[in-house]
């Protein structure tokens, strides 16, 4: 049988960031905070001693023996090799599909925006990610600035594309990772890591030799290159990839010439499966590790939808933990688009509801918007 759960509505990343003041790193926005939690209905008590580095009682008993696996990575050496080679792949950089070759590490600015200096937007609990990965602490989300994608729709463009961010070091983001943990998170969430993937594997193999214990979300736009997924295998205990287009002249026209990218996505879906194989929860409904798909229905069939459940029940178990996105809004310079300027239908939902369904996914998951 289907088993096709109906989200309740949670914040959005904007929203979150807009309410919250994204826990800026040059504050806590105390106000934003008890207006937030109260307005969520989150109990105060479960999270005020966390966000004030103050001791947290809010750990999950059932998360308690999972073990990540960047932990062994870093007894033996292997986690900071591991960041080490991929420090040096940004020297002629190619971490990524777009293979731009920029020497970064002479301060050159890659097509992502990025040199071989770190920038974090922001870090905070988030309440608005996938309830399994939230808990009653958040998911402890690492906003990186810049993107390799830079989608024309973005939400977030004042970080993917703004370079709304300050400049962090390797110790400073190993500083974040055990302070979301101190407050009681139930995971460390890198969203856009792609480009800093170095830095966050340097900066977790420090923070797990001072006690870091909780699991990696790699949260990236699907964009990626298999070899750079390789290296973090053992690294990453759950990957949260989009899967955007099926079509490569979609992704080309609406993500900066990615024509390549839906050829990239699939072979990236294959090797995190690979990896950390499918995405269940523990019995007290967390999620440790596996992989959970994210795919935002876009208006006029522009995200191929069909074509991409298709695929997923077809190369993947069809048990795959798959995220039917609704909320599409009209953001950056979609305006410039008649096809990308106004929200989906319900119809277009429900037709992508039923589409996911007849080609079999058991494991569907719709967020509307």
């Amino acid at each position: 049988m289907h088993q096709d759960i109906i989200r309740r509505k949670g914040l959005s990343r904007r929203a979150f960031i807009r309410n919250v003041g994204g826990f800026l790193l040059t504050g806590i926005p105390l106000a934003g905070i008890f207006s937030w939690i109260h307005g969520n209905g989150m109990p105060p008590e479960k999270h005020i001693n966390g966000l004030f580095g103050m001791d947290s009682s809010t750990s999950d008993s059932t998360f308690g023996t999972y073990t990540p696996g960047y932990l062994e990575l870093h007894r033996s050496g292997e986690l900071k090799r591991r960041g080490e080679i991929l420090w040096q792949m940004m020297d002629v950089c190619r971490l990524c599909p777009r293979e731009c070759e920029t020497k970064r590490l002479d301060g050159q600015k890659g097509d992502c925006g990025s040199t071989d200096r770190l920038e974090v937007s922001s870090f905070h609990p988030h309440f608005g990610e996938e309830e399994p990965l939230v808990g009653d602490g958040g998911s402890g989300t690492v906003f990186m600035t810049h993107c390799s994608l830079r989608c024309v729709y973005c939400i977030n463009w004042q970080i993917s594309m703004g370079g709304e961010g300050r400049e962090r070091s390797i110790e400073e983001l190993a500083q974040m990772m055990l302070r979301l943990q101190k407050m009681g998170c139930s995971n460390i969430n890198v969203v856009t890591p792609t480009h800093y993937s170095p830095h966050i594997v340097l900066a977790l193999d420090e923070a797990a030799g001072r006690g870091l214990n909780i699991p990696l979300v790699y949260n990236t736009s699907g964009y990626e290159k298999v070899e750079t997924l390789r290296l973090l295998e053992g690294v990453v205990d759950v990957y949260l990839p989009d899967f955007k287009y099926f079509d490569g002249e979609m992704a080309g026209k609406y993500s900066s010439e990615a024509f390549d990218y839906p050829q990239h996505a699939r072979a990236a879906l294959k090797e995190m499966h690979r990896q950390v194989g499918v995405a269940l929860p523990s019995p007290g409904g967390m999620m440790h590790r596996g992989l959970m798909i994210r795919h935002l229905v876009l208006p006029n069939g522009i995200s191929g939808t069909e074509k991409i459940v298709e695929w997923v029940a077809q190369e993947l178990p069809r048990d795959t933990y798959f995220h039917l996105m609704s909320q599409y809004t009209p953001s950056y310079q979609a305006g410039r688009y008649d096809e990308l300027s106004r929200r989906i239908t319900r119809s277009e939902l429900n037709s992508a509801i039923r589409h996911a369904r007849e080609a079999g996914l058991t494991n569907l998951h719709v967020q509307h918007g």
